[in-house]
């Protein structure tokens, strides 16, 4: 069996042709991932009685990937989430953004801003390891692209490890200061691609304390203890428990859309950060980390106009997100661990999505 495949994805409008790489483990694990925007096109795990199934919201092509603007599924960057307004002040110097979300009416810059990350053709290599087959994604953002200042070089890398390990790697250097938070907007559903909603998913988040929103979903700045919240997931609690709650935290939200606090400073190892369980299906997923934050999101934007490349539309609530973050608004906000890359210095971060069924 050869790990690695690849074909082609489609064209984009400007005639470039996307690929996609299939990442493929003898136990029937397998990750197709397409050198446009890093998206994760499918991931396919077993469930209980060994029959496998792909978790992941997509699509079949790369233009349908570009035409989208719920980041289904894609790398996320320079800026993963919200920064307010859009602008933010660096060693004395006011930055403009991009503005391209609107909660509220209140405007902000949104993942990096509309041309991010996620509408990248990055340049792809692959890693022939026949123990951990992977793709290495390579992108040069250029000085002021977005609005952000410095040029920034980042390397990607997916790996697949027995016997159920999604791994990321992201490392990033600047030749200017500039916020950096890296991440992948991926939407799971453990029943299966398209297949309802995710509200019987149980889930553990370790984090005791979360950052409290405001009408337009930025961070107010305080650090809040889960304690006593519908947001309090030390203990496993299925999504739609209080999903609906009338607290003020899901209904500025509409649902969950909140950073959890893992801890005040990156890790040096990853750390377990949440467990997610399917009971019909018998599949869970655990997130490991070295980043200080835990964004969850439990796709309360979708509305039915997303076809998936099964065919069936993304309903409200049919996929959930676990981006590992720093926080959002991290440049406007100093009491927040920083984001700020300097010349000099290397981030580097990992997050691992590990599966299994039982």
């Amino acid at each position: 069996m050869n790990p690695i495949e690849h074909g082609s994805f489609g064209r984009l409008t400007d005639g470039r042709e996307a690929r996609v790489f299939a990442l493929r483990l003898a136990n029937g694990f397998a990750a197709d991932i397409s050198d446009f925007g890093g998206a994760l096109v499918r991931l396919q795990a077993p469930d209980k009685d060994g029959r496998t199934g792909d978790v992941i919201l997509g699509f079949d092509a790369a233009a349908k990937y570009a035409a989208q603007n719920s980041y289904i599924s894609t790398l996320i960057g320079r800026v993963g989430n919200r920064i307010a307004a859009g602008t933010f002040v660096l060693d004395g110097h006011t930055c403009q953004l991009p503005v391209n979300n609107f909660p509220a009416g209140i405007p902000c810059c949104l993942h990096g801003g509309p041309g991010g990350f996620h509408q990248v053709l990055w340049t792809a290599e692959p890693v022939e390891n026949p123990d951990a087959p992977g793709l290495r994604l390579r992108y040069t953002s250029r000085d002021g692209e977005e609005g952000f200042p410095g040029t920034l070089n980042v390397t990607v890398t997916f790996s697949l490890h027995d016997p159920g390990d999604l791994r990321i790697e992201y490392e990033a250097v600047t030749d200017k200061p500039t916020p950096v938070n890296l991440t992948h907007h991926a939407y799971f559903n453990l029943k299966g691609e398209g297949d309802g909603d995710i509200e019987g998913h149980e889930i553990e988040i370790r984090a005791p304390a979360f950052t409290p929103i405001d009408s337009g979903l930025i961070p107010t700045g305080r650090i809040a203890a889960v304690a006593g919240t519908p947001l309090d997931f030390t203990s496993p609690h299925r999504i739609g428990d209080r999903l609906h709650d009338a607290h003020e935290q899901i209904v500025l939200g509409n649902g969950y859309d909140h950073n959890f606090v893992l801890g005040d400073a990156p890790a040096p190892t990853p750390r377990t950060a949440a467990i997610v369980r399917e009971p019909t299906t018998g599949r869970r997923m655990e997130v490991l980390t070295t980043e200080p934050g835990l964004q969850f999101y439990s796709g309360n934007f979708l509305d039915g106009t997303l076809l998936g490349k099964s065919g069936r539309p993304y309903l409200k609530h049919g996929g959930f997100c676990l981006e590992t973050q720093h926080f959002p608004d991290s440049p406007n906000q100093p009491g927040f661990p920083s984001v700020i890359l300097r010349p000099g210095t290397t981030l580097r971060s990992t997050t691992i999505y590990r599966f299994s069924a039982g």
